[in-house]
C-alpha cells in the first residue's frame, strides 16, 4: 500500500508503516528528524500520486483551543482563515482512504465534529493528550495497550527552542496501531 503521511517531520507514523510492509513517505516543510523517504516541501505538491492512504497532522496552532485566548489577533492577521482553508484543502483530497489529526480544535466547529478522539493512556503511553481523528474510509483505532499513571506531561512542558515539535510528536503507540490496524484495513 502506498502511504503518504502529511504535515510530519518526525518520521514516527512513516517508519510504522514501513515496519508493517508498506510504501510510506512522510512530507513537511521542515526535514526529516530520522532518515527515510521524505518529501520536504509543500503537501500539496505530492497530493495527486496515487496514494492508498494519507494520514495529515497539519499545524495546530491557529486551530488548537488550548489557544483560544490569541484567536481574535489570529483571526486579524488572517492566520486562522488560512489555517482553516489548509485543513479543509486535506479533506478534499481524491485519496480513498484519510486521517486527519489534530488536538480538539476550532474544526469540530467549522466543519465537523471529529470521528473519534484517542488518548496516548490508551496506547501504551501514561500521558493524556487527547487527540481528535477525522476519517474517510478508516475505521476508527482500537485502543492497542491502556496504562494507568495518565499525567498531562505534554500541557506542562516547560518553554524551549522544540517546544513545539515536541508537543506535536506522535507517540509510537499511536503510530503502531494506526500502521496495523489501518494497514490492515485496507488490504481487505
Amino acid at each position: 500500500m502506498k502511504v503518504l503521511i502529511g504535515c510530519e517531520y518526525s518520521g514516527i507514523v512513516r517508519d510504522a508503516f514501513i515496519s508493517n510492509g508498506h510504501e510510506a513517505m512522510s512530507c513537511d516543510l521542515l526535514p526529516t528528524d530520522r532518515p527515510g523517504p521524505h518529501y520536504q516541501g509543500d503537501i500539496r505538491d505530492v497530493l495527486d500520486y496515487p496514494w492508498d492512504l494519507a494520514i495529515f497532522h497539519p499545524p495546530c496552532t491557529d486551530l488548537s483551543v488550548s489557544g483560544a485566548r490569541h484567536f481574535t489577533e489570529k483571526r486579524i492577521n488572517g492566520r486562522q482563515q488560512a489555517s482553516v482553508s489548509f485543513f479543509m484543502r486535506l479533506t478534499k483530497t481524491d485519496i480513498p482512504r484519510v486521517a486527519i489529526e489534530n488536538p480538539v480544535c476550532i474544526m469540530s466547529t467549522l466543519w465537523r465534529r471529529p470521528d473519534q478522539i484517542i488518548q496516548p493512556w490508551q496506547f501504551g503511553h501514561g500521558e493524556t493528550k487527547a487527540t481528535c481523528l477525522w476519517l474517510k474510509g478508516l475505521p476508527q483505532l482500537n485502543p492497542t495497550e491502556i496504562v494507568d499513571g495518565r499525567e498531562n506531561r505534554i500541557h506542562r512542558m516547560p518553554p524551549s527552542p522544540d517546544r513545539g515539535k515536541l508537543r506535536s510528536a506522535t507517540y509510537p503507540g499511536i503510530a503502531a496501531a494506526m500502521a496495523e490496524q489501518w494497514g490492515r484495513s485496507a488490504r481487505c
